[in-house]
């Protein structure tokens, strides 16, 4: 790898904006297959906050495919076989990973910096991998309508036979493709609050009179996101800190520590949630997947999976052509068919449980009864868990690497 200061550099066949999930993977898998790949990481390493640290069953078994699973488990994580919930008061169990057919059958919360690092690091063993920090990507070239490579903020060219643009769902190169809002009634506080460590994983969601709070144990502190209706965070912070920490430690025994956590606003960090897709992923010389291709919800947490769920389908369709010196061009909209249908699927569950759960619950000011009929029977029916397990473990159409290994591997680098 080379960091650091933007440095001139010979033309690649792929060049990749973007060194999140979908943009490294796709990095390593195309590197693997003998391509010449340059990915461009505007942030100059991956220590950054990032929000999804949720590696699926489906994301674990892509790296099972590669021989690379031993090796990422050795990265520091939690394990997460089942999801339970405490709902108008009672504890109940919901989902259960623990029989899925997958080698791993559980989420693994890893540090997002972690899995990047470490998907960069499997990377670099192929030598047509250069990975470019320190280097935004301002703008697309183009040519007789067509895009040949991209610009750098730093005004330096940078030609490629195919872009795919992965740099999120801000990205630039979402201009002039057709985009589809989805929407969504919530935005959310993320913050942290210490914890004693237990050896199990007893992350959870709190349902109850307009209240819905996600506590993610990370061991020796629970990651929280406070959920609460679009567009009412000012109101919020208005009402003041001491307010906000009344509000979270009247949540259980769990937010006892919020005092120790959250000592100003500057701790409590806002994500706006937004959801929607582009109905077009592709131009002349541009692929567009991941988060830049479809904001999602963060219910579910199922944002990084689905990005590299994208990477590999792209790889395992154009790869082995580019490779072989082929024009990638007329598959690029078979990419997109490929992975439409499981991108709007998910957007689908995710808006059905924003409007018959997240919206009512949240606008709710009557006591409830009790949990509803659906969390009454999945807690008494263990079977039932496996359902909603597959639905958030595997997703929609899942894919597996099929694409070729040109058998360039090398040692990583020390």
């Amino acid at each position: 790898m080379r960091a650091g200061v933007c440095q001139p550099m010979t033309d690649a066949d792929v060049l990749i904006v973007g060194g999140g999930p979908a943009g490294m993977v796709a990095g390593l898998l195309f590197a693997r297959a003998g391509v010449k790949t340059l990915v461009l990481e505007k942030h100059g390493d991956f220590l950054r906050d990032f929000r999804g640290d949720t590696v699926h069953p489906s994301t674990l078994r892509i790296f099972e495919e590669l021989g690379l699973i031993e090796a990422l488990l050795k990265r520091l994580h939690n394990r997460v076989p089942q999801l339970s919930g405490r709902i108008a008061g009672r504890q109940m169990k919901v989902v259960d990973f623990s029989h899925l057919p997958v080698p791993a059958p559980y989420i693994a919360l890893m540090p997002q910096w972690d899995f990047l690092d470490f998907v960069a690091a499997a990377a670099r063993r192929y030598p047509g991998f250069t990975l470019r920090q320190k280097c935004a990507a301002a703008e697309a070239i183009e040519e007789g309508g067509r895009v040949v490579g991209v610009r750098t903020e730093d005004g330096e060219a940078l030609r490629s036979r195919l872009v795919i643009a992965c740099d999120g769902r801000d990205s630039r190169f979402r201009a002039g493709l057709p985009l589809t809002t989805v929407g969504a009634p919530m935005d959310i506080f993320w913050f942290r609050i210490p914890k004693a460590f237990q050896p199990d994983n007893d992350s959870m969601g709190v349902f109850d009179t307009g209240l819905l709070f996600v506590l993610i144990d990370r061991g020796d502190y629970w990651q929280c996101a406070f959920v609460f209706p679009k567009g009412t965070a000012e109101r919020i912070r208005a009402e003041g800190l001491d307010a906000f920490r009344a509000r979270v430690r009247a949540i259980g025994p769990e937010t006892a520590t919020i005092d120790e956590g959250v000592k100003s606003w500057d701790d409590v960090k806002l994500l706006t949630v937004t959801v929607d897709r582009l109905e077009r992923w592709h131009r002349p010389g541009l692929l567009v997947i991941g988060d830049a291709a479809h904001a999602m919800s963060p219910i579910g947490g199922v944002g990084i999976n689905l990005a590299v769920q994208d990477a590999v389908a792209t790889a395992n369709m154009l790869a082995g052509p580019i490779a072989a010196g082929q024009d990638p061009e007329p598959l690029l909209a078979k990419v997109e068919a490929r992975r439409m249908l499981p991108t709007r699927l998910t957007q689908e569950v995710q808006r059905a449980i924003q409007d018959r759960i997240v919206q009512p619950l949240l606008a709710s000011t009557e006591p409830m009864d009790g949990p509803p009929l659906a969390a009454r029977l999945l807690d008494s029916m263990p079977l039932l868990r496996r359902l909603p397990a597959r639905i958030l473990g595997l997703g929609f159409r899942p894919e597996h690497v099929r694409s070729p290994d040109a058998g360039e591997s090398r040692q990583a680098e020390s």
